[in-house]
This record gives structure tokens, C-alpha cells and sequence, in this order.
């Protein structure tokens, strides 16, 4: 497995949550990494992206003010703390590796896809 992420569950309306997710350090230490999310019946969307050394973080606007995404290579690892979570945020949450290492908001731009974990916020 070279991405697996977790860290989703059910949460309520302002509650907090952090996803992580392990990569191999092998493939993707020098690779940008995103989150992206998908809810029932919608098309999947970007969330957020970091460069390979963590110098550029960019974030959808809708969670602007709210997510962090970070990194840490030596452990492997990317993670996206959401707080202020909202029912609107309910999504299975995807980390991806880009092809290289500039940060992207585009899927086409990411090559390797772990699998999701849940996020559910109720209200």
C-alpha cells in the first residue's frame, strides 16, 4: 500500500477532526501531496495541496480559515486537521501524490490515489 489514509469518523457541527495520511517515503518524499473529497452524488473536489518541502500550502476557499494541511517527511506523513467542521464538509476525504513536486488543484495533476475515509458532520 502506498498511500492509506485515516483519521474520518463522525463528528458533529463544529467539532474537529485530523486526517492523516502514510506515504512511502521511497516514492513520494519529493512529491507535492493533496486532499481531496467526494460527496454522495458530487463530482470529486480539491480540498487542499502542500508542496514536497511544505513551503506552499493552498486550500479550496470553502475551507479556508479552517483546515491545515501539513507534513512530515521524516514520519512520512501528510495531514489535514479540520476544525469548524460543517454538515457541508460530509465527504469520503482522498490524499493523492502529484506527478512531481509543485502543488496542484487539479486531479489530473496526481498520480497515486489512496483510499478515502469517511468524514460525517452532523448538524
Amino acid at each position: 500500500v502506498q498511500l492509506q489514509a485515516s483519521g474520518g469518523g463522525l463528528v458533529q457541527a463544529g467539532g474537529s477532526l485530523r486526517l492523516s495520511c502514510a506515504y512511502s517515503k521511497r516514492i513520494f518524499s519529493n512529491n507535492a501531496m493533496g486532499w481531496f473529497r467526494q460527496a454522495p452524488g458530487k463530482e470529486r473536489e480539491f480540498v487542499s495541496t502542500i508542496s514536497w518541502n511544505a513551503g506552499r500550502t493552498y486550500y479550496t476557499d470553502s475551507v479556508k480559515g479552517r483546515f491545515t494541511i501539513s507534513r512530515d517527511n521524516a514520519k512520512n506523513s501528510v495531514y489535514l486537521q479540520m476544525n469548524s467542521l460543517k454538515p457541508e464538509d460530509s465527504a469520503v476525504y482522498y490524499c493523492a501524490a502529484a506527478r512531481g513536486s509543485t502543488s496542484s488543484s487539479s486531479s489530473r495533476d496526481y498520480q497515486y490515489w489512496g483510499r478515502g475515509t469517511q468524514v460525517t458532520v452532523s448538524s
